[in-house]
């Protein structure tokens, strides 16, 4: 339940009620006191005491603790309701207090306040983790290892998720996971894995993983949510931070939060800029087979990936207070991205009896362009009773990205040059969203909750994509066959509700959603037009029981479904390589999955312990192929004009392929041994079953029926470590190991990777200097062996290679530092959390 009222407000309106109307005749008094925690003793800085006068409950006025816990208030002699609060503790309370003098109230010890339904934390580790009925939440500002670095940084490093050298983030091991922004959609989380490496860490107040999620949220996403905060201050005044680094290789960038808050407005802004390097490498070595099996030759594909990325992003926000229950924000977003890319590749051709026929480089040029603007604009209404509130939002959203290639071949050796290609590929996304969330608390004490909402999501996609050759003169001769222009548009309509009650220690939560889709897939150049309309209900249920304080037990059921996005709909094939391919398939139906969880928590004075199982049961799941387009690349040799080179073409798409069976456990526990100590381990194993068949034509232009049954053991684990050196230096450092896995065409080796940073407070703890390091073993590498009727091919791949961070930190105006944050365990930035999310 959210009944603590923000410092910053109480401020304000301390502010306000001195300001109004003639002061009181009567000497003001001073009340005084000291406020601690109960577990620890020790003192509770910007704890805040409210004192609301009895005969007029509009004058409030109050105060804060300093950094020893004290307070000393003035204020009119009279009658007042008197509280201390403070974040995640139990409010300490006296009714109709009679203030005639000068009062000192002694030492008030607040205990964590850990009976809340759907607000369950974790006790001792002051620690960036919270956990909730249906997700946790994982708070940014504290992570020393993602210093520098994107929105992808941040996830790679959340329990439960796992970010691929490609950028493609999973929940579980399942990538079918909705990234939502602010709890809504976002151009930059459609567009591409490259598109959400624009939002920089620094800008990033929590993230909130939702494993289950109830009818409340989008059914998008079967294996759940991933929702990005943004900060928002909420004290009082002007305050803000500056940030800037540098590292090696090139990686340098600034960022600026700013944030007034006044007696009815706040304005805030997050600016910052990015110029990012990324150097990574790729191998694939392919064996190709006759129809017999024999070998036939031998072709080594050498990748070297030399990216270049300035971004720049802002956020500004304009808040206003039409009343002490009512408030409208406007938010503006822009984010620009700029990226010049070039993938130098070496072919080495063998034949069968591993003789060297030819050689060859193909040389790829990038320019990039992204782009995002997004409008929003948010009423809220809070009623008399705590918790009873409706909301409206509006949200608008456009996103460009835009990749232009060049890419030249030549033959080595006889310097022969072959065609030179150009791709031109425009993508443009525009995006409308309407929402209404009414919330209604009643019962005793107001245990039960009602909601009712509404939301609706307007999508409207373009690619126009272009291939041919350039010629000597500089004229482009565009190529029909691989020219074409898609549009997708997908508008859903979804209504739902969800009633929930606690009695004594259980808790349920029921609700139903109801998701109406219109989808329309376009490809004009050959007037090709596929229409989907379909209406899909998801229920979800949550029961929770609580032995103790310390100690609950939570079972849950959803229903959800995967929608295709934009990189597995677009149709057109990637050119970097011209035998190893990347294509979209716009005929991707949805994927629908029940989903159900059991999870357990238990705390002790210093160690937390967290576990859940959990079962998925998909069908029409989509998964990447690997296939033969029964097309080959011909190459010139120059030793036999008569005999020239074959190499059979391979294209990697997502198809609707088979039904799948997903069941696991996750295990996370955290132990502080001491003050500003904190050990957290996390292991998620599960086994996937697939079952399905795919039908394609060989190079050899055979019908092929492959099974790709299939059953499957993985996991993995992170472990993280922060504790405090010599010198009031801290230290963390982290490990991810991504097991084994296969499927009926490859088989994936396990991946090791680690991260360490070091930080320290100066200027008087008003800054601080971090140094991290990504990928200290430069080992962070995905490799795999793929098997296809006629093709073998070993590939190793690494998107981005070991990085070197420095960066400093100035804070100025804020009411707490980086270790006044750690003392406060489930900070949450002032976010508003409702009793029955979930």
């Amino acid at each position: 339940m959210r009944k603590l009222i923000p410092v910053t407000l109480l401020l304000l309106l301390a502010l306000t009620a001195y300001s109004q109307g003639p002061h009181e005749q009567n000497r003001p008094v001073n009340i005084t006191g000291t406020v601690l925690d109960e577990e620890t003793q020790e003192p509770l800085e910007y704890a805040t005491l409210v004192l609301q006068s009895v005969n007029d409950p509009s004058k409030v006025t109050g105060g804060i603790t300093d950094a020893s816990g004290k307070f000393n208030v003035e204020a009119a002699p009279g009658n007042y309701n008197l509280s201390v609060e403070y974040i995640s503790y139990r409010s300490y309370k006296v009714a109709n207090y009679t203030l005639a003098e000068d009062t000192d109230l002694g030492v008030i010890r607040l205990s964590l306040d850990v009976a809340q339904l759907a607000e369950v934390e974790v006790v001792g580790e002051r620690t960036t983790v919270e956990l909730r009925l249906d997700k946790k939440v994982y708070n940014v500002g504290s992570d020393l290892t993602v210093k520098g670095g994107s929105v992808t940084d941040v996830l790679g490093n959340v329990p439960s998720v796992s970010v691929d050298v490609e950028g493609n983030i999973s929940l579980r091991g399942n990538e079918s996971v909705r990234i939502l922004i602010n709890g809504k959609p976002s151009a930059l989380s459609g567009l591409s894995p490259e598109a959400l490496q624009q939002l920089p860490a620094d800008a990033i107040e929590r993230v909130e993983v939702i494993t289950n999620p109830s009818a409340r949220y989008d059914a998008e996403g079967t294996a759940g949510i991933l929702n990005i905060i943004l900060k928002q201050s909420k004290t009082a005044g002007l305050n803000g931070s500056v940030n800037v680094y540098a590292g090696h290789p090139d990686n340098y960038g600034g960022a600026v939060s700013l944030n007034l808050r006044r007696d009815n407005f706040n304005i805030f802004t997050n600016t910052t800029y990015r110029y990012r390097s990324g150097p990574g490498n790729a191998l694939f070595n392919q064996e190709n087979f006759d129809s017999n099996g024999n070998t036939l030759s031998f072709q080594d594909e050498i990748r070297d990936y030399q990216r270049e990325d300035k971004s720049f992003n802002t956020n500004v926000g304009f808040e206003l207070f039409l009343d002490e229950s009512s408030s409208i924000t406007n938010s503006f977003v822009f984010g620009k991205s700029n990226g010049d890319n070039t993938v130098n590749v070496d072919f080495f051709n063998f034949d069968a009896n591993r003789n060297p026929t030819i050689e060859r480089n193909r040389f790829t040029i990038e320019d990039e362009f992204e782009e995002e603007v997004k409008y929003s604009l948010n009423y809220q209404k809070k009623f008399d009773q705590d918790g009873h509130e409706l909301t409206f939002d509006y949200q608008y959203s456009k996103g460009q990205d835009d990749e232009n290639s060049i890419i030249r071949e030549v033959i080595l050796g006889d310097n022969i040059d072959l065609d030179t290609e150009k791709t031109i590929d425009a993508q443009t996304q525009v995006s409308q969203l309407v929402q209404m969330d009414y919330v209604l608390p009643f019962g005793k004490e107001n245990q039960s909750q009602f909601e009712i909402g509404y939301r609706g999501t307007f999508n409207n996609n373009n690619t126009d994509f272009d291939f041919g050759l350039l010629q000597p003169n500089g004229s482009f001769e565009s190529d029909p066959n691989f020219t074409n222009e898609l549009n997708y548009k997908e508008y859903i309509n979804a209504a739902y509700t969800q009633l929930g009650t606690k009695i004594d220690k259980f808790s349920i939560l029921g609700g139903l959603r109801m998701e109406a889709s219109d989808i329309e897939i376009e490809l004009l150049n050959n007037n090709d037009v596929t229409k989907k309309n379909y209406v899909d209900w998801f229920p979800s249920v949550f029961l929770g029981y609580e032995f103790s304080e310390t100690e609950q037990v939570t079972l849950s059921y959803s229903k959800r479904l995967r929608r295709p996005w934009s990189r597995f709909i677009n149709p057109f094939p990637s050119r970097s390589s011209n035998t190893n391919l990347f294509q979209g398939n716009p005929d991707l139906d949805p994927t629908f999955t029940d989903a159900y969880d059991l999870g357990y928590l238990k705390r002790w004075n210093k160690m937390s312990f967290t576990t859940s199982g959990y079962y998925n049961r998909s069908t029409g799941v989509f998964q990447f192929v690997s296939r033969e387009t029964g097309d080959f690349v011909s190459i010139e040799n120059p030793d036999d004009s008569n005999n020239p080179i074959i190499v059979p073409v391979q294209v990697r798409s997502p198809i609707n392929l088979a039904t799948e069976e997903r069941y696991g456990m996750e295990f996370t526990t955290t132990y502080t041994p001491k003050k500003n100590w904190r050990l957290s381990l996390n292991l998620n194993a599960f086994q996937r079953d697939l079952k399905g068949d795919y039908v394609y034509v060989n190079s050899n232009d055979e019908t092929i029926v492959q099974n790709f049954d299939a059953n499957d053991f993985s996991w993995f684990t992170r472990f993280s470590a922060k504790l405090p050196l010599p010198g009031k230096i801290d230290f963390q450092t982290n490990f991810f190991y991504m097991g084994p896995s296969k499927d009926a065409q490859s088989t994936r080796d396990g991946m090791l990777s680690s991260d360490l940073a070091l930080s320290k407070d100066i200027l008087k703890d008003k800054a601080s200097i971090s140094l991290n390091v990504s990928d200290i073993f430069n080992t962070r590498k995905r490799t795999s062996t793929t098997r296809t009727e006629n093709v073998l091919t070993y590939s190793e791949f690494q998107w981005r290679e070991r990085q070197i961070t420095l960066s400093f930190q100035y804070r100025f105006n804020q009411p707490q530092t980086q270790k006044s944050r750690d003392r406060r365990p489930g900070t949450n930035g002032g976010g508003e959390e409702m009793d029955f999310e979930g």
